[in-house]
């Protein structure tokens, strides 16, 4: 996409994946994505912050032929798909120098073999002058890396932040526009990438507070003109705080677990609780990530596959086990034909979630009026947990 001005002096150059369906061979992207390059331009100097994924090099490289010179390529974050045409940067800008943080040096040497003498490493708050724009880089270290940074240019107020904020999104909006399509995206961007850091992600959100931005301007995605639309989100997803909610993904091979999930779906409800359920054999992952996010208990379904728990659900623990959600509460149903270790084996996949379990109801066969009941006092118990925790709303 030709490049669009910000303000005065700043441009964006989006390249939109509109066809890419897959993140990391791993993350569901329905709405597709956008790898965002800016130009600062200087009176005295231009800098670019990031590029695109290899994928979209030349979506990038053309309207670059109309900048002759750029001075600095910023890097904010070294994974491929902002950093893996930074070579073809580098050789297309000779004089120019790659800018990015300390941890970030082994990165781009190591993937992506950059000469050493082309790099320019900076500090936490160092700056770089442009003439009339001054570039400030400010760590943020887990976000979600560990070498990522934020830039600040300070005349024009815009904090470029790379993956922070970001939302997968294939849009030709330069700005948000629909609030409600982006917050979904973003949170699904929090959910599958950032949530695993939320206590630094916390620190890093005080940090830069302290710079005096009017606009945020994400590597995916559309820029933020009002950024405490996002910001007020970021800090209700790292807070303590927990919705009266109920993650239950679950899988059924011949019919018991499924009516036993469902009754306690009803059970639940009864009882005022908002449930998600996920059938894991059909189901968007990257949902049951974003439902996670706001959840005080998880509620894991599973028939019985030779001993063990389907191999869906060993998926979807391990995924809940990666991503951290601020979880307080757990549980395990399920059935079984002969026998079962369901129970330990799940609870063996989860050790990150530090969760109090309160209870598993595990049926041979087809559920009876005494499974029923046992799901009763699971839904029960699941209530008087939320009502007594004071950070469950």
């Amino acid at each position: 996409m030709h490049a669009r001005e910000i303000c005065s002096g700043v441009q964006m150059i989006a390249t939109v994946h509109w066809e890419r369906r897959l993140f990391d061979s791993l993350i569901p992207l329905p709405d597709g994505t956008s790898y965002n390059a800016y130009l600062i331009f200087g009176s005295e100097g231009t800098a670019l912050i990031d590029s695109t994924d290899p994928a979209l090099r030349d979506e990038l490289m053309e309207p670059l032929e109309e900048v002759e010179k750029v001075d600095f390529i910023v890097s904010q974050h070294a994974e491929q798909d902002h950093a893996g045409v930074l070579p073809d940067l580098l050789a297309r800008y000779p004089e120019a120098k790659l800018v990015c943080s300390e941890k970030a040096e082994d990165l781009v040497l190591s993937h992506l073999h950059v000469a050493p003498e082309r790099v320019r490493v900076v500090e936490d708050g160092e700056t770089i002058s442009l003439g009339d724009k001054t570039m400030r880089f400010v760590y943020t270290p887990w976000v979600h890396w560990p070498e990522t940074m934020v830039t600040f240019v300070q005349e024009d107020r815009i904090l470029f932040s790379c993956d922070f904020f970001g939302s997968h999104l294939a849009t030709t909006d330069l700005y948000v526009t629909d609030e409600w399509r982006v917050y979904e995206a973003a949170k699904r961007y929090y959910a599958e990438i950032m949530m695993p850091f939320r206590r630094v992600i916390q620190k890093n959100l005080q940090k830069i507070a302290q710079c005096d931005f009017d606009m945020i301007a994400p590597s995916h995605g559309p820029v933020y003109d009002r950024p405490e639309f996002i910001l007020d989100a970021y800090q209700e997803w790292v807070s303590p705080k927990m919705k009266n909610e109920v993650v239950l993904p679950y899988v059924s091979m011949h019919g018991s677990t499924e009516m036993m999930v469902k009754h306690l779906i009803d059970s639940l409800a009864r009882r005022g609780i908002t449930v998600h359920a996920f059938d894991l054999a059909v189901t968007d992952i990257g949902k049951l990530a974003i439902a996670l996010v706001d959840a005080a208990t998880l509620i894991v379904g599973t028939p019985t596959v030779h001993v063990g728990p389907h191999p869906a659900v060993y998926y979807a623990s391990h995924l809940a086990n990666l991503l951290r959600p601020k979880l307080k509460y757990a549980a395990i149903i399920g059935s079984y034909g002969w026998s079962s270790k369901a129970i330990e084996q799940i609870s063996g996949l989860i050790p990150n979630l530090k969760v109090e379990v309160l209870g598993s109801v595990m049926h041979k066969g087809m559920p009876t009026t005494e499974t029923f009941r046992e799901l009763d006092n699971l839904a029960a118990s699941v209530a008087e947990a939320h009502r007594q925790d004071e950070e469950v709303e």
